[in-house]
């Protein structure tokens, strides 16, 4: 089911970004589950309303969100980022960091810091592929986690030891007056422990830079411009730190056949003219395969033929949008002397006036084939 996020952080969807964020601090403080401690649907309700912040807090997938639904933000592995994670990025520095000691993580703070690099991957897919959705192979490359030291930077046979600086707590406490502030700890990046002897396979990083193959799942419906997010599937973070996620930009060839706006797709067909004068069944290629169209007896070249619900998926799966063909008389080419003689003897017995052009569908459907 489609999930409403505005609906989740009980905004409008012309909030600003201000009222967007206010709404987050004020759910995320009510339902934090070191306020609620043993409520597991408080908990549950903390990571929801902390997902909608990071679809809606952040403008380019707010606008994603807008125009696709939650659909663009479910492809390949799926998953959000950790919900105190971005909990954690609200509420940074200066009181945000009082009001994490308040909550008990402030030895925490630094996890995030060590997460790895969101990367960016630009895709091209032929139209069909991209209407259809596809399954594709691709090859990055990025730091993944260091196999001698299983990604914790410590030599093997190793290990770590409380940070002296912080003694283990992952930050520094600062005292000033009323007020406390916590830091945290730049020696140990806020885990409370230092590497006694670091791994030389990665220089104590955990982390190693390599090639590797990933298979990706690109939902129906994408169009140029689309970003697919694969979670978990970015670079490795330093000394253990979560992995980033992979964007998936793609990039839609065209097509000799079909045209797209929006979901829905257009296609010219040209028919000997025969038909048109007798009128019959025509067929039509679509998205998934073919259909057929009938021309009535005397049907003029160039009308437009609208064929409903077989476009292309809507990736918010409202269904699916139209498929518009213009049909347009084919002129025979290299008659012999008989065929000739038979048109003009009928164009002769038509006469040789013209009619006024009629406003048809064609002139009504979004200017398609101009």
């Amino acid at each position: 089911m489609a999930k409403d996020y505005y609906g989740i952080l009980g905004v409008s969807g012309d909030a600003s970004d201000g009222e967007i964020k206010k709404a987050y601090r004020k759910l995320a403080v009510r339902y934090h589950p070191d306020k609620n401690p043993g409520d597991k649907s408080a908990e549950e309700k903390f990571k929801e309303i902390s997902h909608a912040y990071e679809i809606l807090g952040d403008p380019q997938k707010r606008a994603q969100y807008d125009q696709f639904g939650d659909a663009a933000f479910q492809a390949g592995a799926g998953g959000f980022h950790d919900p105190f994670d971005i909990f954690r990025g609200v509420f940074s520095g200066g009181f945000g960091d009082i009001f994490g000691q308040m909550f008990g993580f402030g030895g925490e703070a630094g996890a995030g810091s060590n997460r790895g690099r969101d990367l960016e991957y630009v895709l091209q897919m032929d139209f069909l592929e991209a209407a259809k959705g596809a399954e594709r192979k691709i090859r990055v490359r990025r730091y993944e986690p260091c196999a001698a030291c299983a990604g914790s930077g410590a030599k093997p046979g190793t290990g770590f030891s409380t940070c002296p600086q912080c003694g283990g707590s992952g930050s520094i406490i600062q005292s000033g007056g009323f007020f406390r502030v916590s830091r945290t700890c730049a020696l140990c990046r806020g885990s409370g422990k230092v590497i006694k002897e670091p791994c030389s396979a990665c220089n104590g990083t955990g982390r190693k830079e390599a090639s590797r193959e990933i298979e990706v799942n690109i939902p129906a419906g994408v169009d140029t411009g689309t970003r697919v997010r694969v979670s978990g599937e970015g670079e490795a973070g330093l000394y253990g730190g979560a992995k980033g996620d992979l964007y998936i930009v793609i990039s839609v060839r065209e097509d000799e056949n079909f045209t797209r706006k929006g979901y829905d797709v257009y296609s010219l067909v040209r028919v000997p003219f025969t038909r048109f004068v007798f009128g019959g069944e025509i067929e039509i290629a679509v998205i998934n395969g073919n259909a057929d169209v009938s021309l009535a007896a005397g049907t003029q070249s160039g009308r437009v033929f609208r064929l409903r619900g077989q476009g292309i998926n809507r990736l918010d799966s409202r269904g699916a949008g139209d498929h518009f063909v213009k049909v347009e008389v084919e002129v025979p080419r290299n008659l012999n002397s008989s065929q000739k003689k038979l048109l003009r003897d009928c164009e002769a017995s038509f006469g040789t006036g013209t009619s006024k052009k009629k406003k048809g569908l064609i002139d009504t459907v979004k200017d398609a084939f101009q």
